[in-house]
Parts: structure tokens; sequence; C-alpha cells
């Protein structure tokens, strides 16, 4: 089958791979349908994250289901799935606890899952899913076409929005500002109005994205960035700051800009990748009670909450991709995103 192997930065290439075996009574094996590029997957790309060797990337797909091991119950053969960014049981106690991201017998695609085999990276024909009774998510059907994109952000950006606001603790009534004009920022301003914020901020420098932010329920826009950007914040809030910040971003600068625009005992909700060195300031937290929380996204456990949403359209989270590739062309998807031509990139087998 075809696959995105990333060889070293700025080098991403689909090659002919092994295809997928059922390896344990617990797997599944899941034709790709979609998947997509992911912001993280921009770290390795410009280099930042060092390429040691060739290897598969990608970690979001939807897909249906062609075979499973004898152990599985709960999928089952032409089921449509999601898969998350993770692989996981879904029921140890971290799971059980919620952080289904910290699962113990969980793992990563693109590596050996706990037992030793190999369990495909999602930007690929097929996927050997193992855990698959935990990991998968099954869609009703039948499936349309056109709620192909919204799905496949139930995979990872939709959920890890989600987190941002559920971290920060939104609620009815309250001013949000979201860090970040990105994927995972633009549905996180669609979790906050879900959430029932009243005042959302979207800070974001990019008309196209301006625009999806306001049709996502943002009712303000912060081009700015810096001092002149937290200074906006707060005089867009009585000179106080945001209820709740979400930060959608991952480094040093988008950090220091989602703490400083929290009004005094207000919340972060923090769910960027962590890159360029962010790094808490516990003195200036302390001095004005403002709290951070978050992490890794367990969007396992968000998508029976989210899913219904996106099936009946009531949120729209599929339009942040606006650019869609076929699999052989994941390459110009990676240059899409870099040069921020593209919000996401959907990409079909």
């Amino acid at each position: 089958m075809l696959a995105t192997v990333i060889h070293a930065a700025r080098d991403i290439r689909v090659e002919t791979v092994p295809d997928p075996v059922i390896t344990t009574g617990d797997d599944a094996i899941v034709k790709v349908v979609a998947a997509c590029v992911c912001g993280s997957d921009l770290w390795p790309y410009r280099g930042v994250t060092p390429t040691h060797e060739p290897h598969r990337i990608g970690h979001e797909f939807i897909g249906v289901v062609e075979a499973v091991g004898d152990e599985v119950v709960s999928v089952q053969v032409g089921d449509f799935v999601i898969a998350p960014f993770y692989v996981c049981d879904n029921t140890c106690v971290n799971c059980r606890n919620g952080v289904s991201t910290s699962c113990l017998n969980g793992g990563w695609w693109g590596g050996d899952d706990r037992k030793g085999a190999f369990a495909d990276a999602g930007q690929g024909e097929r996927v050997r899913v193992p855990l698959a009774d935990g990991t998968l998510a099954v869609v009703p059907g039948p499936v349309r076409d056109e709620q192909v994109p919204g799905l496949l952000t139930l995979s990872d950006v939709m959920g890890t929005g989600h987190h941002a606001a559920v971290s920060a603790g939104v609620g009815p009534g309250d001013t949000v500002a979201v860090v970040g004009d990105g994927a995972v920022g633009l549905c996180a301003i669609i979790a906050a109005k879900r959430l029932g914020a009243g005042t959302i901020i979207a800070m974001s420098r990019h008309p196209e994205r301006q625009a999806l932010a306001r049709r996502f329920g943002a009712t303000e826009v912060v081009a700015e960035r810096g001092p002149d950007g937290i200074a906006r914040v707060r005089e867009l809030t009585g000179g106080i700051g945001a209820d709740r910040v979400l930060e959608c971003v991952g480094t040093k600068e988008s950090m220091d800009q989602a703490i400083r625009s929290a009004r005094p005992g207000g919340m972060v909700g923090y769910v960027g990748v962590p890159n360029g060195g962010p790094e808490l300031p516990v003195r200036q937290l302390f001095n004005t009670n403002v709290g951070v929380n978050g992490g890794v996204a367990p969007v396992r456990g968000y998508i029976e909450e989210l899913l219904p949403d996106v099936l009946s359209g009531a949120i729209e989270p599929g339009l942040v991709f606006d650019l869609e590739l076929p699999l052989s062309e994941a390459a110009e998807a990676y240059a899409a995103m870099d040069e921020r031509r593209a919000i996401k990139v959907l990409l079909r087998p």
C-alpha cells in the first residue's frame, strides 16, 4: 500500500510499504477514507523535532473496518470509525479517570505497540489498529461524503479545541480569548461558543481565518501581538482581562500572551504542543491567582459527546479544511500548511 514517510526536514515522500495484517486478537484493519496533516506534524517537517531516520508519519484518520481479530467485540467489519490520534484500551484506570492519552496499555501511531507489533501511521491507505475496541469510535451510518471533514476533526483538532475550553472551565456568559488561529484555535472557538461563552475574542492576523473565526462564533478579533495584543484584550474586557484564555499554539510567546491576557483569578487552558521553550512564570501566576490547566487532549473521551453535533450540523469544524489533496500529493499538503497557504489539509487515499 501507499503511505507517507518523512525522511528529513522538508522531505516528505509517499512510498510503497507493507500492507498491515492482523497481529493480535484485539486488532482491526481500517481502510482509510480520509486523513490529514496536523500542525504538530510541522515540527519534524521544519526540523524543529529531528528526524534521525525515515519513518511513517500521520495520526489523524477515519475509515471503514475491513477485518477484526477474534477478540474484538464492539467493532465489526463494515463499521465507519473514527480513530483518535493515539491508541488506548478505554478501560484502564487512567482512561477511566478521563486521561486516555496516558492509557497504561496504549501507544502512538507510526510505532510499535506494547506487544511489539507495528501500528501504522495515519497517512496511508490502511492502518492496523491495536486495542480496536477501546481505540475506535463507531459512527452510526450511513455516512455522507460531506460529513467526512467534520468527522475527521474528531480524531484530533475538534476534541483538542474542546479540551482547551474544558480545561479553562469555559461556562455560560464567560469572556474567552483564543490565542492561535490554526485549526485547533478555530475549533476552540466552536467549543467556547458551544459551552455558552458570551464574548469570544479571536487573536488572528489573517483575514480568511478571521472570517472563519467569526463564522464559528468569535465576537471580536484582535490582530495585534505581544504587549499590543494584551492591551487590546484588556481594552475589550474593561481593563481587566479575559475570564478564560485558550492557548492553542505551544510557543513561549503564545503562552506568555495567554497568561497576560487573563484577568486576575482567570484560567488558561493550554493544548498547544510545546515547542520554543514555553515556561510558567510562577511568581506572576501566584500574584494574580491565574490558573493554568491542560495538556495533551484525551480526545477519545470527547468523541461521543461531540459526534451528534457534528452529524447534525450544529457545529461545523470540518470547515477548517480549506484544501483537499490526494495522498500522492502529501508533500504539497505539508508545504501548503508550512507556508500558511492552508489552514488544514485533508488527504484522500
